[in-house]
């Protein structure tokens, strides 16, 4: 990838934008990290020698773009996380739709399970052990033309934190997220990713506890832009 995209720095935290395509921590595949480059970013810009701490606090699909905030001590991950358990964060994003969704707005509750064998997670109707509660905020903003087919813009609200949790509940909507074939996209994207960007975080800064809020610009790909033309 290119050079490292800081969006906020600071003796405590490092937000940073995540390309489509780059993992979020290290994985099977060998590929660098965006843990891996931010923590030479540190090791560069901080003039830390040696081994960098950086927390991973939350994490994003490798085909999804947008803002990852990392803790650069261990009080500041531990706070953040317990943030994110009590559902102190704001998470938005932003997702573009093969269709219109069968609501217009609303909030999804689904029981989900994910198949750690095949990495795909499916609602099922009802609780069981072994599924965890997703719950999704959600609103369409607006139609767009792209490629000759009409699309829709959604903002979406994350209120759990579940794997994939945004993909599916699109999908139930009848909506899958443009080029997510994993659950039903009908066509790639031509860079693989799928397109949901992660546009914003509002936290309580672990020290001090002021609410910082940040910002990601999604990337410069066609559906994008057709998507967010004025």
């Amino acid at each position: 990838m290119s050079a490292l995209d800081v969006l906020f720095s600071d003796n405590h935290l490092l937000a940073v934008a995540k390309p489509a395509g780059v993992p979020t921590v290290a994985d099977d595949s060998g590929d660098e990290s965006l843990q891996e480059l931010a923590k030479e970013f540190v090791r560069r810009e901080k003039a830390k020698p040696g081994n960098v701490f950086l927390g991973v606090v939350h994490r994003l699909d490798r085909p999804v773009s947008g803002l990852v905030l990392f803790a650069r001590t261990s009080k500041a991950a531990e706070r953040l996380s317990e943030a994110f358990r009590e559902r102190r964060v704001v998470k938005r994003y932003l997702a573009l739709a093969e269709r219109m969704p069968n609501r217009r707005e609303g909030e999804l509750e689904q029981w989900l399970i994910k198949d750690e064998r095949t990495n795909v997670v499916r609602a099922v109707a009802t609780e069981r052990p072994e599924a965890q509660l997703a719950v999704t905020r959600f609103a369409v903003v607006r139609e767009f033309d792209f490629e000759g087919a009409r699309r829709t813009l959604v903002e979406l609200e994350p209120l759990t934190g579940r794997s994939h949790q945004l993909r599916v509940a699109l999908a139930t909507l009848g909506a899958p997220l443009l080029g997510d074939l994993k659950y039903g996209a009908r066509a790639p994207l031509a860079d693989q990713s799928v397109a949901l960007h992660a546009r914003g975080l509002t936290v309580p800064h672990p020290v001090g506890g002021r609410e910082l809020a940040l910002e990601c610009l999604p990337p410069d790909r066609a559906w994008w832009a057709a998507a967010l033309r004025d």
